[in-house]
Protein backbone atom coordinates (compact mmCIF):
# COMPACT_ATOMS: atom_id res chain seq x y z
CA UNK A 1 0.00 0.00 0.00
CA UNK A 2 1.28 3.77 -0.80
CA UNK A 3 2.61 5.59 2.33
CA UNK A 4 0.97 9.13 1.86
CA UNK A 5 2.43 10.17 5.00
CA UNK A 6 2.90 14.00 4.66
CA UNK A 7 6.28 15.28 5.76
CA UNK A 8 5.82 18.26 8.64
CA UNK A 9 6.73 21.37 7.00
CA UNK A 10 6.74 20.72 3.67
CA UNK A 11 6.03 23.08 0.98
CA UNK A 12 6.15 22.10 -1.82
CA UNK A 13 6.02 18.66 -1.88
CA UNK A 14 4.68 16.38 1.21
CA UNK A 15 4.53 12.53 -0.25
CA UNK A 16 7.09 10.38 1.47
CA UNK A 17 6.53 7.55 -0.67
CA UNK A 18 9.54 5.77 -1.65
CA UNK A 19 11.57 7.94 1.45
CA UNK A 20 14.37 5.34 2.01
CA UNK A 21 15.63 7.15 5.22
CA UNK A 22 13.68 5.78 8.38
CA UNK A 23 9.87 6.26 7.87
CA UNK A 24 9.31 6.18 11.94
CA UNK A 25 11.17 8.91 12.23
CA UNK A 26 9.25 12.08 11.32
CA UNK A 27 11.26 14.20 9.10
CA UNK A 28 10.61 18.19 8.87
CA UNK A 29 10.97 19.06 5.12
CA UNK A 30 14.76 21.08 6.08
CA UNK A 31 15.81 17.72 7.29
CA UNK A 32 15.08 16.05 3.97
CA UNK A 33 16.73 18.42 2.48
CA UNK A 34 19.91 18.05 4.20
CA UNK A 35 19.85 14.14 3.78
CA UNK A 36 19.64 15.05 -0.21
CA UNK A 37 22.27 17.96 -0.05
CA UNK A 38 24.66 15.34 1.40
CA UNK A 39 23.54 12.75 -1.81
CA UNK A 40 23.89 15.91 -4.54
CA UNK A 41 27.38 16.38 -2.39
CA UNK A 42 28.52 13.17 -3.66
CA UNK A 43 27.79 13.61 -7.58
CA UNK A 44 29.31 17.09 -7.37
CA UNK A 45 32.82 16.04 -5.94
CA UNK A 46 32.19 13.11 -8.42
CA UNK A 47 31.39 15.51 -11.90
CA UNK A 48 32.53 19.33 -10.95
CA UNK A 49 35.89 18.37 -8.76
CA UNK A 50 37.61 17.64 -12.16
CA UNK A 51 37.09 18.01 -15.90
CA UNK A 52 34.17 15.41 -16.41
CA UNK A 53 35.19 13.33 -19.81
CA UNK A 54 32.76 12.35 -22.00
CA UNK A 55 32.80 8.73 -20.77
CA UNK A 56 32.19 10.20 -17.28
CA UNK A 57 29.36 12.56 -18.48
CA UNK A 58 28.27 11.34 -22.04
CA UNK A 59 25.09 13.27 -22.07
CA UNK A 60 23.07 10.41 -23.04
CA UNK A 61 19.48 10.07 -22.32
CA UNK A 62 20.41 6.47 -19.72
CA UNK A 63 22.87 8.99 -18.07
CA UNK A 64 20.94 11.44 -17.69
CA UNK A 65 18.43 9.28 -15.64
CA UNK A 66 21.47 7.92 -13.73
CA UNK A 67 22.97 11.66 -12.63
CA UNK A 68 19.22 12.16 -10.81
CA UNK A 69 19.76 8.57 -9.51
CA UNK A 70 23.19 9.62 -8.29
CA UNK A 71 22.46 12.79 -6.84
CA UNK A 72 18.90 11.24 -5.17
CA UNK A 73 19.20 7.53 -4.81
CA UNK A 74 20.36 7.43 -1.26
CA UNK A 75 17.51 9.40 0.02
CA UNK A 76 14.55 8.27 -2.70
CA UNK A 77 13.95 4.61 -4.24
CA UNK A 78 12.24 6.38 -7.61
CA UNK A 79 15.71 8.52 -7.70
CA UNK A 80 17.10 7.96 -11.40
CA UNK A 81 12.78 6.93 -12.68
CA UNK A 82 11.03 9.09 -14.82
CA UNK A 83 7.75 10.00 -13.16
CA UNK A 84 4.12 8.75 -14.15
CA UNK A 85 2.32 11.44 -12.40
CA UNK A 86 1.50 14.88 -13.49
CA UNK A 87 2.57 17.73 -11.73
CA UNK A 88 1.88 20.98 -11.41
CA UNK A 89 4.82 22.27 -13.95
CA UNK A 90 6.16 20.02 -16.99
CA UNK A 91 4.70 18.24 -19.52
CA UNK A 92 2.17 15.40 -19.21
CA UNK A 93 3.57 12.15 -18.07
CA UNK A 94 3.35 10.35 -21.10
CA UNK A 95 5.58 12.81 -23.10
CA UNK A 96 8.19 12.75 -20.42
CA UNK A 97 10.02 9.91 -21.96
CA UNK A 98 10.17 11.53 -25.93
CA UNK A 99 10.67 14.79 -24.77
CA UNK A 100 14.16 14.15 -22.49
CA UNK A 101 15.03 11.91 -25.94
CA UNK A 102 14.60 15.01 -28.06
CA UNK A 103 16.46 17.31 -25.71
CA UNK A 104 19.50 14.73 -25.89
CA UNK A 105 19.29 14.85 -30.04
CA UNK A 106 19.00 18.39 -29.76
CA UNK A 107 21.90 19.10 -27.37
CA UNK A 108 24.17 16.63 -29.56
CA UNK A 109 23.44 18.55 -32.26
CA UNK A 110 24.13 21.73 -30.77
CA UNK A 111 27.33 20.71 -29.28
CA UNK A 112 28.06 18.87 -32.46
CA UNK A 113 27.48 22.23 -34.70
CA UNK A 114 28.34 24.69 -32.26
CA UNK A 115 24.98 25.92 -32.63
CA UNK A 116 25.05 28.80 -29.91
CA UNK A 117 28.09 29.66 -27.14
CA UNK A 118 28.84 26.95 -24.49
CA UNK A 119 27.27 29.24 -21.83
CA UNK A 120 23.67 29.64 -24.04
CA UNK A 121 24.21 25.76 -24.78
CA UNK A 122 24.40 24.75 -21.02
CA UNK A 123 21.54 27.62 -20.51
CA UNK A 124 19.51 26.10 -23.08
CA UNK A 125 20.12 22.60 -21.61
CA UNK A 126 18.85 24.14 -18.31
CA UNK A 127 15.98 25.28 -19.24
CA UNK A 128 14.78 22.73 -21.19
CA UNK A 129 15.65 20.22 -18.53
CA UNK A 130 13.17 22.43 -16.08
CA UNK A 131 10.09 22.78 -18.63
CA UNK A 132 10.47 18.38 -19.57
CA UNK A 133 10.95 18.07 -15.68
CA UNK A 134 10.96 14.02 -16.00
CA UNK A 135 11.16 13.50 -11.92
CA UNK A 136 8.97 13.52 -9.18
CA UNK A 137 11.27 16.08 -7.19
CA UNK A 138 14.58 17.43 -7.87
CA UNK A 139 14.13 18.42 -11.06
CA UNK A 140 15.68 22.04 -10.50
CA UNK A 141 18.37 20.60 -8.99
CA UNK A 142 19.63 18.22 -11.58
CA UNK A 143 18.93 20.86 -14.30
CA UNK A 144 21.34 22.66 -13.02
CA UNK A 145 23.84 20.24 -12.15
CA UNK A 146 23.42 19.02 -16.24
CA UNK A 147 24.44 22.61 -17.07
CA UNK A 148 27.29 22.79 -14.64
CA UNK A 149 28.44 19.99 -15.69
CA UNK A 150 28.49 20.59 -19.27
CA UNK A 151 30.53 23.71 -18.21
CA UNK A 152 32.74 22.18 -16.52
CA UNK A 153 33.28 19.60 -19.64
CA UNK A 154 33.68 22.44 -21.70
CA UNK A 155 36.63 24.10 -19.75
CA UNK A 156 34.22 26.87 -18.24
CA UNK A 157 33.61 27.53 -14.11
CA UNK A 158 30.64 26.30 -12.89
CA UNK A 159 28.41 29.00 -11.42
CA UNK A 160 27.87 29.05 -7.84
CA UNK A 161 24.82 31.19 -7.37
CA UNK A 162 22.68 28.25 -7.71
CA UNK A 163 23.71 26.90 -4.53
CA UNK A 164 20.96 26.49 -1.94
CA UNK A 165 18.59 27.80 -4.77
CA UNK A 166 15.80 26.06 -2.23
CA UNK A 167 16.59 28.60 0.27
CA UNK A 168 14.11 32.13 -0.28
CA UNK A 169 17.13 33.73 1.68
CA UNK A 170 19.43 33.12 -1.47
CA UNK A 171 19.14 36.35 -3.10
CA UNK A 172 19.74 35.05 -6.73
CA UNK A 173 16.08 33.07 -6.59
CA UNK A 174 13.99 35.70 -7.53
CA UNK A 175 16.34 36.36 -10.33
CA UNK A 176 16.44 32.38 -11.34
CA UNK A 177 12.89 32.35 -11.47
CA UNK A 178 12.13 35.51 -13.40
CA UNK A 179 14.80 34.66 -15.63
CA UNK A 180 13.04 30.80 -16.68
CA UNK A 181 10.02 32.94 -16.85
CA UNK A 182 11.93 34.89 -19.72
CA UNK A 183 12.99 31.95 -21.33
CA UNK A 184 9.41 29.96 -21.53
CA UNK A 185 8.92 32.87 -23.70
CA UNK A 186 11.99 32.63 -26.06
CA UNK A 187 14.18 35.09 -24.23
CA UNK A 188 17.31 33.44 -22.75
CA UNK A 189 19.45 36.78 -22.71
CA UNK A 190 18.99 36.54 -18.56
CA UNK A 191 19.35 32.80 -18.02
CA UNK A 192 22.63 33.23 -19.83
CA UNK A 193 23.82 35.93 -17.97
CA UNK A 194 23.43 33.89 -15.06
CA UNK A 195 24.89 31.04 -16.05
CA UNK A 196 27.94 32.83 -17.45
CA UNK A 197 28.47 33.94 -13.82
CA UNK A 198 30.54 31.97 -11.92
CA UNK A 199 30.40 34.25 -8.79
Amino acid sequence: MKDTTKIQGATYCDDISGLKLDTSTQYTIEEIYIHEAKNITKATLKYLSTTPTKKTAPFTYEWFLELHKEMFGDVWDWAGKLRTVELSIGVKAYMVAMELKKLVDDLEFWDKNKTFSTVEIASRLHHRAVQIHPFRNGNGRWSRMLANIYLKQNGLDATKWNENLLSKDNPHRDDYINALKKADNGDYSALIEMQGNTI
